[in-house]
């Protein structure tokens, strides 16, 4: 661990404002939870919370601009130099009899107690911006060291008040590359069947943190380690042992070469990428095909994967309550991520089309990833991503030559082949063989009758 220094942000300014003001009325006020593990870290904090003993009322009363976002839980929002922080009031929590939220809680003026209601121990310290002190009530400095992840008293106890908890362990040990302490990833699998009590927006949220952190593959092996993954997804359990043609998929079967994929997965990388990534090959346990026998040289097929990976998704994503326009595009990347495969041989027509499809960036880089964790051949992938860069973009969706209207005008009655001449249309004009309305319409008029 380094020394602890807060950088010089307007978060921290902000924060160090409000614990200031409310040790001038009184209180206790300390930075608390993830930015003191952070700085301990030497990773600046994105955010900064506070923990304090002045009630709800009490830092409402303080301050000008705050927001009740959860005054019976103690947290109000304070609005400083331009910046949101978190105040939350020492507490003591009840019982958490649906698994998510305690039914009640009693503030507190003891920070301990407070600590002891959180999470992790890497989580549970707080620190005194003023003294330069950290507090440290459950041992998290030397297990930051030790690098693990350990629950605050009792796993048990902390997974039965709050099953997400699980997830966010499995999600801090794959992105700061700790493990998980043997007490605790016990009493994640003896509870990981609880962990669909949890709402499915708030699962999908946190699998989503953990495509996007920069550690999506080791994410996925502890969450099958746990046991989590086949209460979540387990469609995903059903990759593990499938069998792939080695002379395309050397590195193994389609488990290990999806985790090899997420590996390759940067952090901050869009939500919807990292979704197709995951998903791209999550057809192909249904429709594998061992060699036929008979067939000297057949190898393992899996014919029509993408199709059922297609459905697959859409089930998964549904389940998930992903909004329609993230769905769209994951099914996409899925859709589309075989025809890399057939870009060479495309009409101009065919590949200007899938150049111009919705944030086509995207699937580059899935068709990027797919290739470097299996075979590793890059030429098609090159030479998509030459024709993308280079086109210009009035080549790649021009201008409509003929639209509707003028089918009209030319003397066509308005019906279903209208789409069919439209996209004969715009196929010549993507092809070159039409530059006018008038060829494109003398085009029509000797393949459509009128």
């Amino acid at each position: 661990m380094v020394p602890l220094t807060p950088p010089d942000t307007l978060e921290y300014r902000a924060a160090l404002l409000i614990v200031r003001e409310l040790r001038a009325a009184g209180h206790q006020a300390y930075f608390a939870g993830g930015c003191v593990r952070d700085l301990l870290l030497g990773t600046p904090p994105h955010d900064f919370d506070v923990a304090t003993s002045a009630t709800p009322t009490e830092v409402l009363g303080l301050f000008d601009h705050t927001i009740e976002v959860g005054a019976h839980f103690g947290v109000v929002l304070v609005r400083q130099q331009d910046v949101s922080t978190e105040v939350a009031t020492f507490r003591h929590d009840g019982a958490y009899s649906d698994g998510r939220r305690p039914d009640a809680v009693r503030f507190s003026t003891d920070p301990k107690e407070d600590v002891l209601r959180r999470d992790f121990t890497i989580n549970g310290m707080l620190f005194d911006p003023l003294a330069s002190e950290v507090l440290d009530f459950v041992g998290g400095r030397e297990d930051l060291a030790r690098r693990v992840i350990r629950a605050i008293g009792s796993p048990e106890l902390r997974f039965s008040e709050d099953k997400l908890r699980m997830l966010r362990g499995v999600r801090f040990a794959a992105r700061l590359g700790f493990e998980i302490e043997p007490t605790t990833a016990s009493a994640m699998r003896q509870y990981a069947s609880q962990i669909t009590q949890v709402s499915l927006e708030r699962i999908r949220d946190e699998l989503t943190r953990m495509l996007t952190e920069g550690h999506a593959a080791r994410a996925f092996e502890l969450l099958h380690e746990t046991g989590l993954l086949p209460e979540i997804l387990p469609e995903m359990e059903k990759l593990r042992g499938v069998e792939q043609p080695p002379q395309y998929h050397p590195e193994g079967d389609v488990w290990v070469h999806t985790l090899l994929l997420l590996e390759k997965l940067p952090a901050g990388c869009s939500p919807t990428l990292a979704w197709g990534a995951l998903l791209h090959d999550i057809g192909k346990p249904a429709t594998f095909q061992p060699p036929d026998p008979a067939k000297p040289g057949d190898r393992i097929r899996f014919n029509g994967h993408v199709e059922v990976g297609v459905r697959i998704a859409e089930v998964i994503l549904a389940r998930l309550r992903f909004s329609n326009e993230d769905t769209a595009q994951i099914l996409a990347l899925i859709q589309n991520h075989m025809r890399f495969g057939d870009v060479r041989q495309m009409k101009q027509s065919t590949l200007k089309r899938f150049l111009r499809l919705p944030r086509f960036e995207e699937h580059l880089a899935l068709h990027h990833a797919d290739c470097t964790s299996s075979h590793g051949d890059l030429s098609l992938y090159e030479f998509a991503r030459h024709h993308f860069e280079t086109a210009e973009p009035e080549a790649i969706r021009p201008a409509l030559l003929v639209t509707g209207r003028d089918l009209i005008a030319a003397g066509y009655r308005p019906g279903p082949c209208f789409k069919e001449m439209l996209e004969f249309a715009e196929d010549a004009q993507l092809e070159g063989q039409v530059q006018t309305r008038e060829q494109a319409l003398m085009l029509l008029k000797n393949r459509f009758a009128i």
